[in-house]
């Protein structure tokens, strides 16, 4: 009998794509700065692999303080500038400085609706939605969600 996981196409054999499709990826979230944390990491990897920014997560916990957006919103020229000059990141300053819009954005969020997990998950009345595709070419580009 094999030990092998069942695992989605896309995890391929990279021990830490499997290790985030193992443990994390279709997980729900209630964890406002987890949900900070990962907004933060899809902004860092547009038009880049998510491999690639798994691969320096632990930079970015490191270099914008364990994703908290209370501090982070706070960020000013000479911080955007420090992380700027930081090659165990993405330097690319609109991806940077979008992480400080964000966490201004996340803030008004909560102050709104108390926390970000209870705006986001109103979307789907509380509950993950469960899609049981055949195929990656079946999973829709877009949703009414």
């Amino acid at each position: 009998m094999s030990d092998e996981k069942s695992r989605c196409g896309w995890s391929g054999s990279d021990p830490l794509y499997q290790q985030y499709h193992d443990n994390e990826w279709g997980k729900p979230v209630h964890d406002d700065r987890l949900f900070f944390e990962m907004l933060s990491l899809e902004a860092a990897q547009a038009g880049l692999s998510w491999s690639l920014i798994l691969k320096r997560r632990a930079a970015y916990k490191d270099l914008f303080d364990n994703f908290d957006p209370q501090i982070v919103a706070t960020y000013d020229e000479p911080k955007l500038a420090m992380l700027l000059q930081e090659a165990r990141i993405i330097r690319n300053l609109r991806k940077i400085r979008s992480s400080v819009t964000n966490a201004q954005a996340f803030l008004k969020i909560q102050e709104e609706f108390g926390s970000f997990d209870a705006y986001i998950w109103r979307f789907v009345g509380g509950q993950p939605k469960i899609n049981c595709f055949a195929a990656l070419q079946d999973i829709p580009a877009r949703t009414p969600e």
